[in-house]
């Protein structure tokens, strides 16, 4: 089902991602930070449908299909690697520090931020082109919320 989205999206020089399949892979990767340490909890569930609802202005049903695509399409996503590189290539750089704020308001969504979260955001938003200072404002941010 997601294999046409997948081949497009780690394509040599992607195209600018579509509005569908830029919550695709918006939704995806906070699926992916939500499964780093092991515990996909209910919590990080929840804040997942918010963010999907927030910025795409979706219902509750309709953010929680939009996540249960996600979940499958996350769960045949290449490596963190090429996933996130290939987002990058696709979007502009606004919408990727709003990405890190969706992520870590996904990590910090269960009060406990763990080694392997830290990793894997310091490496996804390395990824996306985003600067350490900026993911840590953006971290800072959706602490204070």
């Amino acid at each position: 089902m997601f294999q046409d989205f997948l081949r497009r999206l780690t394509a040599p020089a992607p195209a600018p991602l579509n509005e569908i399949d830029s919550r695709l892979a918006l939704g995806a990767l906070l699926v992916r930070v939500a499964r780093t340490d092991g515990d996909y909890a209910q919590v990080e569930i929840q804040q997942i449908d918010q963010a999907l609802m927030t910025r795409y202005g979706l219902s509750p049903t309709e953010a929680a299909a939009l996540r249960a695509e996600c979940e499958e399409l996350e769960a045949q996503a290449p490596d963190t690697v090429r996933f996130t590189r290939a987002i990058k290539d696709a979007v502009s750089y606004e919408n990727r520090l709003s990405v890190i704020e969706a992520l870590w308001s996904v990590v910090m969504a269960d009060g406990v931020r763990d080694d392997e979260e830290d990793s894997m955001m310091r490496m996804t938003a390395s990824l996306l082109g985003i600067s350490d200072q900026d993911s840590h404002s953006a971290r800072i941010k959706v602490s204070e919320k």
